[in-house]
């Protein structure tokens, strides 16, 4: 696999996830889903105990944590060598799975629900992600307006970047996620992976997450959420032309193909 770019697997400890809620009713259950994942060739697994689907409710946090912590436990005692990231917005939820063997904080708030997450991950010294979202899951599909959403888009990362930085977290530490789907219309999305590279541009890993999204059935007519395999593939190919290395999917196998392909390719003009 080539270092430039990374698969991230989804593992949804969550009854309500839009593609595969309820899926993983057991922490067992969920550990022996990523270890598939890292055969697949996923090399970072993202743990997520509160569904962000459009209109989700929120998940308290001791429901959160009992959710999250036995399956970062799990996959860190059977597979030490996988980065596991925590998918939350809460610095304690955060904090827990660290301690239980996460390295990697993906926070769909870009550390601004709890803004003293940023602390967290700076003390720890591990890696993030800070995506872009309108609202919260619950309104962000509620009409969403952008003047230019490239541009609202990445300055918005960029000063949430900017934060990161002066909390005293490495540059190196810190991804960028342009939020596909999170409070943003079929255009929103086709004008931020057009124009990924203006992101990329930032100088940051730039984490890109429309595995099965609404929006490719919309193009695609694929109804059903794991229909939309080859248009996730797609979609994430271009991504990778565009400058994106960290590719959030559920379906492993196919993106790692997709990338190996795209990566040799490419290679052969220097790219």
């Amino acid at each position: 696999m080539s270092a430039a770019w990374k698969v991230m697997g989804v593992c949804n400890a969550t009854p309500d996830s839009f593609s595969d809620g309820g899926l993983l009713p057991t922490a067992e259950a969920a550990v022996a889903h990523s270890l598939g994942l890292i055969e697949q060739g996923a090399m970072i697994i993202d743990v997520g105990g509160e569904s962000t689907r459009p209109g989700a409710e929120p998940v308290a946090e001791a429901e959160e944590m009992s959710r999250v912590i036995p399956v970062v436990e799990g996959i860190a005692a059977a597979a030490p060598q996988v980065q596991i990231s925590v998918d939350t917005t809460k610095v304690a939820v955060a904090r827990a799975a660290l301690e239980a063997g996460a390295s990697y904080v993906n926070d769909v708030s870009g550390f601004t629900r709890e803004p003293q997450m940023a602390q967290l991950v700076a003390d720890a010294g591990c890696d993030c992600c800070l995506m872009h979202m309108i609202g919260s899951p619950q309104t962000m599909q509620d009409e969403p307006q952008y003047d230019d959403v490239v541009a609202e888009v990445c300055e918005f990362l960029s000063e949430r970047a900017e934060l990161a930085l002066g909390a005293g977290i490495a540059r190196e530490r810190i991804a960028l996620d342009p939020g596909i789907g999170f409070g943003k219309t079929l255009e929103h999305n086709l004008d931020l992976l057009a124009n990924l590279d203006q992101l990329a541009a930032l100088g940051y890993r730039v984490v890109i997450g429309l595995s099965r999204k609404r929006f490719l059935g919309e193009l695609t007519g694929a109804e059903r959420p794991d229909q939309r395999v080859a248009a996730t593939v797609a979609a994430n190919v271009l991504a990778f032309e565009r400058g994106a290395s960290v590719f959030r999917v559920h379906d492993v196998r196919a993106t790692v193909d997709g990338l190996k392909l795209a990566s040799a390719t490419l290679a052969r003009d220097g790219r």
